[in-house]
């Protein structure tokens, strides 16, 4: 218990510290796109203040979900970091479609953009400072296995890159006659920033729908059920996601004439190494006599 508890304040740090890059890093960027009155900038501006409604919800979704089961949800609420997830990731794609439409209209009348060196040292800070973060948020999501950190995390990494391309773009303004130079990148930027958000859209789909956790913790949790010398074998072996929590259940044969406490005593100690090595895990072991053992699956 004390360990879950400093995986949520590890998870709740990471995301308030994710707010507040983000607050900073937008009212910048906004201050830029004004400034120059560059398409690419604003849309990158634009991108950030939708990292500050994504970081919000991730703050929040950490928060929701760490809540523990109760009489309406006695398996937790660890789905509500999974609904944000999703929530990001379609909050990404309307940002897409939107710079998009943009980016194309000034390709066929392109707009004057100024103060040029002021916009490219804003970029050049975004790239360094975004990567920092978002490496940060994405470090604590996978370690706690919580999929709105883990999107939050990604956003920032893509602001990242994005933050560079905008940086190529004002150099070409500013040293070259190319004067789409704003659009391509503006474009070439939602190309990519698609792309990962139907990534991120296909990731939490499937923890919304309970899928299986990953193949090598499936192969963790077969190795420990087979490599026990006291029962005779297991099946049934069921696991998914909710959340950043792991569920698994699995029935093992036990011999028949072990007492009810001998049984229970190997279920308590099986779940018990299931949970420390899938941490933070639920594990339920049902024991089943040799002649209700069905075919192993």
């Amino acid at each position: 218990m004390r360990l879950r508890s400093q995986l949520e304040s590890r998870k709740e740090r990471a995301a308030t510290f994710s707010v507040l890059y983000n607050l900073a890093a937008t009212a910048i960027k906004l201050v830029a796109a004004g400034l120059t009155g560059s398409i690419a900038l604003f849309s990158e501006a634009a991108h950030s203040a939708t990292d500050i409604v994504t970081s919000l919800m991730a703050w929040i979704g950490v928060r929701a979900a760490a809540a523990p089961p109760d009489d309406d949800h006695n398996y937790g609420h660890g789905k509500i970091e999974s609904v944000v997830g999703f929530g990001e990731a379609i909050l990404l794609l309307l940002i897409v479609i939107y710079v998009a439409v943009e980016a194309c209209l000034r390709w066929f009348k392109p707009a004057e953009v100024s103060h040029l060196d002021f916009g490219i040292a804003v970029m050049g800070a975004s790239a360094v400072s975004s990567f920092a973060v978002g490496r940060y948020v994405w470090n604590i999501g996978q370690q706690t296995e919580s999929s709105a950190l883990r999107s939050n995390g990604q956003h920032l990494l893509v602001d990242c890159w994005t933050s560079v391309a905008v940086l190529v773009g004002l150099a070409l303004q500013k040293f070259t006659a190319f004067r789409q130079a704003d659009s391509v990148v503006a474009i070439l930027f939602c190309a990519w920033l698609g792309v990962n958000a139907a990534k991120m859209l296909n990731a939490a789909f499937h923890e919304l729908i309970d899928s299986r956790v990953a193949d090598h913790e499936v192969q963790q949790i077969r190795d420990i059920l087979s490599s026990d010398p006291e029962i005779l074998s297991y099946h049934a072996l069921r696991t998914r996601h909710s959340g950043s929590q792991h569920y698994i259940e699995a029935h093992i044969v036990v011999p028949g004439d072990w007492t009810v406490q001998r049984a229970h005593d190997i279920a308590d100690r099986l779940e018990d190494q299931i949970e420390k090595t899938l941490h933070p895990a639920t594990a339920l072991i049902h024991v089943d006599p040799p002649e209700e053992e069905p075919e192993p699956i």
